[in-house]
């Protein structure tokens, strides 16, 4: 196989190692549905993930990604659907909100908005230190809704301690560390749904 080809596929295995959200399956899968038109030596890459991956979970998740978490559990006892690495891009994430959405109000809990980031932001974030949230309310035709949305998701964020701007669509997170280690647990949609039904049943 090239080398400047393997390089190419060991900056993406750092990468999803680093995003925390993906095991070892789950990336050499991601590897051949990127490169499927490449002939690859799944040997040689099944090593590179597993010595990549094993120096990530060396780590620990830093306290900004464990107040994050803290931050959308309680998100979601406000009634807004937080998911985390949601999609690739905002539409697709909007897109699987309201997917979260209907699964909710057809099990008869009374969501209001959501707030998600997605794997794009994550890249943006390791690159740059800051975390984009996206956010919006259910109720399209609601303006008041959606401002009450935006000020639970603003008091959550105080209340984290995050240093934030605040844009018409979207939250930035400033000198955002991200660290997160693997730890398999549902996230991104199935995650935020179990998570929404957990809190507003006060289970533990």
């Amino acid at each position: 196989m090239d080398i400047e080809l393997l390089d190419e596929i060991k900056e993406e295995i750092l990468f999803f190692s680093k995003c925390g959200f993906y095991d070892r399956e789950d990336i050499l899968e991601t590897i051949e549905d990127e490169f499927i038109d490449y002939e690859l030596d799944l040997d040689l890459i099944s090593s590179n993930i597993d010595e990549i991956f094993n120096m990530s979970q060396d780590n620990k998740d830093s306290s900004d990604f464990i107040n994050l978490k803290k931050a959308f559990e309680d998100l979601s006892k406000k009634g807004i659907v937080s998911i985390h690495n949601n999609a690739y891009d905002i539409q697709e994430g909007v897109e699987d909100a309201f997917e979260v959405y209907t699964h909710l109000i057809n099990n008869n809990y009374s969501p209001i908005g959501f707030c998600f980031y997605t794997l794009s932001d994550i890249e943006e974030v390791l690159e740059n230190k800051v975390l984009s949230l996206s956010y919006g309310s259910f109720n399209l035709e609601d303006k008041s809704n959606q401002s009450n949305v935006e000020d639970l998701i603003e008091d959550t964020l105080k209340k984290a301690q995050f240093q934030f701007e605040k844009t018409e669509e979207q939250f930035n997170i400033l000198t955002f560390n991200w660290q997160k280690v693997y730890d398999n647990k549902n996230y991104s949609m199935e995650g935020a749904y179990e998570d929404f039904i957990k809190v507003n049943n006060n289970e533990e």
